[in-house]
């Protein structure tokens, strides 16, 4: 029997100790349709199958919320709205700007943004290390860049002194760090366990260098 996305998220949002309320559970349902209906004509994720959307981008995402601090963020390189979109979702209170330098992406996340009525969202068109806000964030965080020094390059500059950047990898990124940039330290690298997935994930947690 084939699984319900609805129960699948709503489990899979209690084993992640997360319980937004009704109204969240339907927009982040109403965000993986909107992606679904969008990628048949612009190339977006290559994960459309409903359940496995629901577990490899809305779950994934959201298992970054407990270091997650604002009240600005920055999403760099979203894509489909990546984690930026889930996250904003379930924090109306914090700002989001989702940035990506591919303009096909940006314009579906700024009609995501509106269809889903979030306000807390801004999509931009720029290559993370040109561009420069009016402020920096308190979290700068990036599931789409290969490297952790990459993503120190072009994005370190977004970050509040006392902010963080959050590297959401794959495998154990250990080798990565051995080859980080000045400027940044390690704070720490958590294991996270996705929902209904054996898939292995880990963050980085990254620091300015005071």
């Amino acid at each position: 029997m084939t699984a319900d996305p609805r129960r699948v998220l709503v489990e899979g949002l209690a084993e992640l100790r997360l319980a937004p309320g009704a109204a969240a559970v339907e927009q982040l349902l109403a965000l993986a349709a909107l992606v679904r209906e969008a990628n048949e004509q612009v190339n977006l994720t290559a994960i459309t199958e409903p359940v496995a959307m629901v577990q490899k981008h809305l779950l994934d995402s959201l298992t970054v919320q407990p270091w997650l601090a604002g009240p600005f963020v920055v999403d760099v390189g979203t894509g489909a709205g990546f984690p930026g979109l889930p996250l904003a979702i379930l924090n109306p209170e914090l700002r989001f700007t989702l940035l990506d330098s591919t303009a096909k992406k940006v314009r579906f996340v700024e009609r995501a943004a509106a269809a889903l009525g979030l306000a807390n969202v801004t999509a931009v068109h720029a290559r993370a290390e040109q561009w420069q806000p009016a402020q920096r964030a308190q979290t700068v965080v990036s599931r789409a860049l290969a490297e952790v020094g990459e993503f120190v390059r072009v994005a370190g500059h977004l970050c509040a002194r006392s902010g963080r950047l959050l590297a959401m990898k794959g495998r154990d990124p250990a080798a990565e760090l051995a080859r980080l940039p000045p400027g940044f330290r390690v704070a720490g690298v958590e294991r996270l366990h996705v929902p209904g997935l054996d898939d292995e994930r880990h963050l980085v947690i990254l620091e300015p260098v005071a």
